[in-house]
């Protein structure tokens, strides 16, 4: 199997703690260094790995002094494409979490530098390895054109998490680093091309930077005549009233996600993100009489994998991609196109109007 793939793992919060976990749990990876600014979050981290981590407070020292054989960046989003660069320079395979940059062109100069160094690039699309959301998107092929794809995710944060989505939003809005999942399952789905976006959003507090907005609703529309929404919002006002919906609809049926909480429960709990109960088929076929021909169908899910355990797979399939070569196009290309329609999203937030892509 060859040595270990030595990690330096960058940031030390909710993700980085996860992903951290998973390089010390896989046979085959090290977990070689920890870099955090802050040293409480860092410390507390490295005991949890063994307490004989090096750790670090400057990005930049620790990949020269670590010399890691691959390199997780799991840092607020304006430091991304800096580091991921900086990283690929430094001859790392590098995992990334979303979105890739901050920008198409800095997640084009990111991806560009991959190919050229001959590293690995993964990013962190944690619905990719989610059997649930596969099996949503497997059976969203099965319901005709054109696509209707509802879909959000409103979070009631408070404490530490809203501290977090504050942090999150120096640089980017709701719509932007969450809708990056549930834009590239709708593209999933559909295998269409966006035509043209069109968002609104509302700023909903002064606790974050001017200009900023916390709360956002996006729509697409697709080339074979698909259209979806998604709206995202953070903060202590946003309400626990349909918070999840993930559902999609066809003309000969729909699939919806049913979450494993009841309205009310805790938005804000991560694993509440991604866990669900089951997934929901119904089939629109009539007989004469125009009664449906075939009962709904609840598909179960309860045995699937928790948010640790998703980190796992996906730094599983890092480590798969190192081994193996694996040719990463066609997950890069879905990162960028992603990125790039909810970055029109919050073009149109600003300028109030439709965009065209």
């Amino acid at each position: 199997m060859g040595k270990d793939i030595r990690v330096l793992v960058v940031g030390c919060g909710h993700m980085g703690r996860s992903h951290a976990r998973a390089y010390h749990k896989i046979d085959g990876f090290e977990v070689a260094g920890l870099v955090s600014r802050g040293d409480g979050s860092r410390e507390k981290l490295a005991a949890q790995l063994g307490g004989k981590v090096a750790q670090f407070g400057d990005f930049e020292t620790a990949l020269r002094e670590v010399k890691p054989d691959a390199v997780s960046i799991n840092t607020y989003p304006d430091t991304h494409a800096e580091y991921a660069l900086k990283s690929l320079a430094a001859g790392a395979h590098v995992f990334l979490e979303k979105p890739v940059a901050e920008t198409v062109a800095d997640a084009e100069k990111v991806m560009r530098a991959a190919r050229d160094a001959r590293k690995k690039l993964v990013v962190g699309y944690i619905l990719h390895h989610h059997p649930a959301y596969q099996k949503f998107i497997e059976i969203g092929k099965t319901l005709g054109k054109p696509m209707v794809m509802r879909m959000n995710l409103n979070q009631q944060s408070f404490g530490p998490e809203w501290e977090t989505h504050k942090n999150l939003m120096r640089s980017m809005s709701p719509i932007v680093d969450c809708g990056v999942h549930y834009v590239d399952i709708m593209c999933s789905v559909t295998n269409a091309k966006p035509k043209k976006v069109h968002a609104i959003g509302a700023r909903l507090t002064e606790d974050i930077k001017p200009g900023m907005y916390n709360y956002g609703m996006l729509q697409i529309t697709f080339d074979d005549g698909s259209v979806g929404w998604y709206e995202a919002g953070w903060g202590p006002m946003m309400s626990k009233t349909a918070y999840f919906v993930k559902d999609m609809i066809g003309p000969l049926g729909c699939v919806s996600i049913v979450g494993r909480g009841k309205q009310g429960d805790d938005s804000a709990d991560v694993d509440g993100h991604t866990k669900t109960n089951s997934l929901l088929v119904h089939r629109s076929k009539l007989d004469a009489n125009n009664q449906f021909t075939e009962k709904d169908v609840v598909v179960d899910m309860a045995d699937e994998p928790g948010h640790q355990e998703l980190c796992d797979r996906e730094q599983a399939f890092f480590l798969k991609a190192i081994r193996e070569d694996l040719d990463l196009a066609d997950h890069q290309r879905s990162a960028l196109d992603s990125l790039r329609i909810v970055l029109a999203c919050d073009e149109s937030v600003r300028t109030g109007k439709i965009v065209e892509l």
